[in-house]
C-alpha cells in the first residue's frame, strides 16, 4: 500500500439549465436543472460507499456548484460547503451565453482551432488561481483526510491539461483526484460516478491512471 498523501477530489457541477441548451456559462450563475440535481445525488451515493471518509466541502461560489456541493455535503454529513472564486469557472466574455451555433457563426474558425475571444480568461490565469487554491487546500489537511470541491468543466480541463497533458472535457459530476507529493500538486485517478467508476485509488504517477 503506498503511503497516504494530502488528497482532494476536485469534481464538476451536476447539468445546469444552460448545460441542457448547450450554452457557454462561464461566470453567468445559472442553476441546476432537474437532472442535475438527480446526477448529485448519484454521486453522493457513490462517494458513500467508496473507500474514504471525506471530512471538508468546498465549491465555487457559482449556484450550479453551491448546490451540487450542498446536495452531496448533506448525504455525507459534512459541514456546510465552504465557498472559494478561485475555483469560479472561466470567464468566457463575449461567449457567455452563446450557443456552439452562434459562436461559428460570429467567430468562424474559432472553435475548430480552440481559440478564445477578447475578453475570455486566459488559460494560465485559469490554471494559476485554482492551481492555487488547491495547494492551500491540500497543505492544509492530513493525509488521512480527503476533502472535495465542486468546480467547473473549464477549471478541471485547464488544471488536467497542465498536470497531465490531456484535456477531454470533464463530464457533470465527473472529475480527478489531486495529491501532494514533495511538496507539489500531483494528478491522481479520473472519478466518473455517473458512469459506475470507482472512486480512485492513490496514484504517484504525474497523470491520472485510468
Amino acid at each position: 500500500m503506498p503511503t497516504p498523501v494530502p488528497s482532494l477530489l476536485v469534481i464538476r457541477h451536476g447539468q445546469s439549465l444552460w448545460n441542457a441548451l448547450a450554452r457557454w456559462q462561464g461566470m453567468a450563475d445559472i442553476d441546476l436543472s432537474d437532472l442535475g440535481r438527480e446526477q448529485a445525488r448519484t454521486a453522493a451515493i457513490q462517494l458513500a460507499d467508496g473507500p474514504h471518509e471525506f471530512h471538508r466541502m468546498y465549491a465555487s461560489k457559482l449556484s450550479r456548484a453551491k448546490e451540487t456541493a450542498s446536495i452531496i455535503a448533506e448525504h455525507l454529513n459534512l459541514d456546510t460547503p465552504q465557498l472559494d472564486a478561485r475555483w469560479n469557472e472561466a470567464d468566457a466574455g463575449p461567449w457567455q451565453g452563446l450557443t456552439p451555433q452562434e459562436i461559428k457563426t460570429e467567430w468562424p474558425g474559432y472553435l475548430e482551432r480552440n481559440r478564445r475571444p477578447a475578453g475570455f480568461e486566459s488559460y494560465d490565469k485559469v490554471v494559476e488561481r485554482s492551481l492555487a487554491a488547491a495547494t492551500d487546500l491540500l497543505k492544509s489537511v492530513n493525509p488521512d483526510q480527503p476533502m472535495i470541491v465542486v468546480t467547473h468543466s473549464g477549471v478541471i480541463r485547464s488544471l488536467r491539461r497542465h498536470l497531465t497533458g490531456a484535456s477531454e472535457r470533464t463530464p457533470n459530476l465527473g472529475g480527478m483526484w489531486l495529491h501532494l507529493v514533495n511538496d507539489r500538486v500531483r494528478a491522481g485517478h479520473l472519478f466518473d460516478p455517473l458512469s459506475a467508476a470507482e472512486v480512485g485509488e492513490f496514484s504517484e504517477g504525474p497523470g491520472p491512471v485510468e
